[in-house]
């Protein structure tokens, strides 16, 4: 679902229709199958949550001009679509928001480099707006920091000795910084002051760490049919773990009997099952909904005195979704 239909964003709601366009147009290519892969994919569904940070940090800025941020915000969601793309060919998903993934419907090979491609328009549209210096080495932070923190992800896999730190650490290279970056370019590039795009960084860091510790919990306690994804447990199949079974293993009496499943790579339905059962009969939820909320806090606390007060209204509002999203 995206986020404007759930009724965020109301006050960029002409930029995110621009957006739609121009995504259309940025996957196009002389050859039929690429534009078909790039259309199945941006229609495929998507949040648009880091352009819509973008687009509305950028009215933070002294000179907001929508046709000059417009392709920045469409290249962010495609490096993030692109890093999906991706992340379904290693993770072996058929599925995402509920339509068939590229690797489903095209192969893991036709996918892989249709995520290249993804990467490739969209470092070509920040280029052709000349954004400068800065604005390109932050994208080029960012795409080698998303590829760090799955390298992480990776290497953890399928372990039980895990530490909140290092769990903070991975989720902040693989979503917090992204978010981070989207709501600081947005008023960068529109003129903001270095004061106010520190507050807009800072605010955009706390709400990803929040949005993706409450994607991770909902993995435990969410509705697949919402989600749009495999049932709940699929973190734990695939053998990623996650903040509410970090809590878990420290605190639960049958520790080695979760240990055990999560370290087994051919872990049955049934043990998926008795491993959740074990996280919900710990605070594990509930300590992960705790520290959620307080990145939430945090990130109100971090918007600039100096932030227009209905960008600062948006803002709000958007933490308020991510803290109470059930999808």
């Amino acid at each position: 679902m995206r986020i404007a239909q759930a009724g965020l964003f109301c006050s960029i709601k002409k930029d995110l229709e621009v957006l739609e366009t121009l995504l259309l147009e940025a996957v196009k290519s002389d050859i039929p199958l690429v534009t078909e892969i790039g259309t199945h994919l941006v229609n495929s569904g998507g949040k648009r949550l880091r352009p819509a940070l973008l687009l509305t940090a950028a009215h933070a800025g002294r000179s907001f001009s929508r046709e000059h941020i417009m392709p920045l915000a469409a290249a962010v969601e495609m490096i993030h679509m692109a890093s999906l793309v991706h992340d379904d060919v290693i993770d072996n998903s058929d599925t995402r928001r509920g339509t068939p993934t590229a690797n489903a419907k095209w192969g893991n090979q036709v996918a892989i480099l249709s995520g290249d491609y993804f990467f490739a328009q969209a470092f070509s549209l920040v280029a052709n707006e000349h954004y400068g210096e800065d604005v390109s080495i932050r994208l080029a932070k960012l795409v080698s920091e998303l590829s760090v923190g799955e390298i992480q992800q990776d290497a953890l896999m399928f372990t039980a000795k895990h530490s909140i730190s290092e769990y903070y650490e991975r989720i902040e290279k693989k979503t917090a910084n992204f978010l981070a970056i989207c709501c600081e370019l947005g008023g960068m590039v529109s003129g903001a002051d270095e004061a106010v795009c520190k507050s807009l960084y800072d605010y955009g860091h706390f709400i990803g760490m929040a949005f993706q510790v409450t994607d991770d919990l909902l993995d435990i306690t969410g509705d697949a049919k919402k989600l749009g994804k495999p049932a709940a447990g699929n973190d734990i199949r695939q053998g990623v773990v996650t903040l509410p079974v970090i809590r878990a293993l420290e605190t639960s009496p049958q520790h080695d009997e979760l240990a055990a499943i999560i370290t087994n790579r051919g872990m049955t339905d049934a043990d998926v099952n008795r491993a959740l059962e074990i996280v919900r009969s710990t605070d594990g939820v509930d300590f992960a909904k705790q520290k959620a909320d307080e990145f939430l806090d945090n990130a109100k606390k971090a918007l600039h005195a100096d932030i227009p007060q209905d960008v600062r209204d948006t803002f709000i509002e958007a933490a308020d979704y991510i803290g109470k999203r059930d999808f």
